[in-house]
């Protein structure tokens, strides 16, 4: 039951228009982003989100996936993919080498020049600092420019080393970043033995001092800028109940919003994890549109026996929890009723 504080409208306002002031909004990613590098791995990782729908990104992998001597070659394979039919949702990105990495730059050149309009983004990996950053959107806009790309394309970084973490309030400034990621391997690597090899596995990551402040200062550092902080990987792929735990974990108490998968069985535990509650999606759905009904002015609510005042402050969070109920949508398991999904989510 919901008393409004005034009569209804017939002009119903979209949430996003409402809430939110121009820039406000962050970039609307997938949950779970799906490391691949090896041929058989990347297509059927490709099937898989043709069947599951894109509740998942792709991102195909010529850092660690490329054989030593073989980088253009294997951009050559991933531009195929990239341009492919296979690739259905336009949902698919591409990490390269490090910036000062010798093939850098020619692997940047061959992949904007051959797949610049179909890739959704770049990740840049190991930058030391924003000046590494900087140079290697500098060198994917100059690809762009250079081969007539007619877009500008988003870009991600990890966060894995110290440069990094010291100035990742300045990563996540930047305007053409969309996504920082967490770098848990070669960040803990980098403390010279400091850091106990514990600290890389589904535990300890949670529990070492030095790592949870680094999780806290790249969420805290995207939401600050409206981008979206990405979690770090869970090597124990077969162990579905700590990965599970991890993910739920990563969302609820450190404050992420998507989460890396490095084996096809991590997409799903990782997208439910980061899925609200059936409980919270109707909760959101009942505010949501009693407070369009009301113009967006604040309201009294009863929900659980309990009485409440909602005004755009709380709007804006349950927008949030439908958002995400929207986005960690699997094909044939829709969270939304359709008529809230036609009324807030239609293209």
């Amino acid at each position: 039951m919901t008393a409004v504080t005034r009569p209804a409208s017939t002009n119903r306002v979209h949430p996003r228009d409402a809430l939110f002031g121009a820039g406000e909004v962050a970039p609307s990613l997938p949950a779970c982003d799906h490391y691949c590098g090896v041929e058989a791995r990347m297509r059927k990782s490709l099937a898989l989100q043709g069947e599951l729908g894109p509740c998942f990104d792709i991102t195909l992998d010529a850092e660690d996936g490329a054989p030593v001597g073989g980088e253009l070659d294997h951009i050559a394979l991933m531009a195929e993919l990239l341009n492919s039919a296979e690739n259905r949702h336009g949902r698919v990105g591409a990490r390269v080498q490090a910036v000062d990495h010798p093939m850098f730059d020619a692997m940047v050149d061959a992949l904007v020049r051959d797949a610049g309009q179909r890739v959704a983004y770049v990740m840049l990996p190991k930058p030391r600092g924003l000046a590494d950053l900087q140079r290697g959107i500098e060198a994917i806009d100059a690809a762009a420019l250079r081969h007539g790309i007619g877009r500008t394309i988003p870009v991600h970084a990890l966060v894995e080393t110290h440069g990094a973490l010291r100035e990742v309030q300045a990563l996540a400034a930047h305007p053409r970043i969309e996504s920082l990621s967490f770098g848990l391997m070669d960040f803990v690597s980098e403390h010279r033995g400091a850091i106990p090899q514990g600290a890389m596995g589904v535990k300890g990551q949670f529990e070492h001092p030095l790592v949870v402040r680094a999780k806290l200062e790249i969420a805290a550092a995207c939401h600050g800028f409206g981008k979206t902080p990405s979690h770090c990987v869970v090597t124990e792929f077969k162990h579905r109940s700590a990965l599970e735990a991890a993910a739920t974990r990563a969302c609820r108490e450190l404050g992420y919003t998507r989460m890396w998968s490095i084996h096809p069985d991590q997409i799903r535990p990782i997208v439910e994890a980061f899925s609200p509650t059936v409980a919270e999606v109707d909760h959101a759905i009942e505010i949501l549109l009693a407070a369009q009904a009301a113009d967006w002015a604040p309201i009294r609510h009863l929900h659980a026996g309990q009485d409440t005042l909602h005004d755009r402050a709380s709007y804006r969070y349950f927008w949030h929890v439908l958002e995400r109920a929207h986005r960690t949508s699997v094909a044939g398991g829709e969270q939304l009723p359709g008529e809230v999904r036609q009324a807030f989510f239609a293209a």
